[in-house]
């Protein structure tokens, strides 16, 4: 086999390993749509309304909104940090846990 051709060959193989790749790691990243993160994340979402509406009406001071929206953030940190260490979801166990802390948070936004 002639040089120029073998390099080729090396070549089309090396572009077809990297295109693999990166198709296989783009899967991982559409795993923030597991069911479990996407519970969590839709709660998050529906409670970063409920402190923005509570705010607007005047049931809570800015203060108040700044310190629930510091505590969603922790949650949300917490839930990421979790999917990282499990390719992209979350255990039914640490779930739990993240409902846990937004029951909590809840709880303070309907005072």
């Amino acid at each position: 086999m002639k040089l120029t051709t073998r390099l080729m060959l090396i070549s089309l193989s090396a572009l077809s390993f990297a295109t693999l790749s990166a198709t296989a790691s783009a899967e991982t990243a559409w795993q923030k749509q597991h069911p479990r993160r996407a519970e969590v994340n839709h709660r998050l979402a529906n409670q970063d309304k409920r402190i923005h509406q509570e705010r607007k009406e005047g049931e809570i001071s800015k203060q108040q909104a700044q310190q629930l929206h510091q505590q969603d953030r922790a949650i949300r940190r917490q839930e990421r940090a979790d999917a990282r260490l499990h390719h992209g979801h979350i255990t039914k166990q640490e779930q739990k846990t993240l409902n846990r802390e937004e029951n909590t948070v809840s709880k303070e936004i309907g005072k």
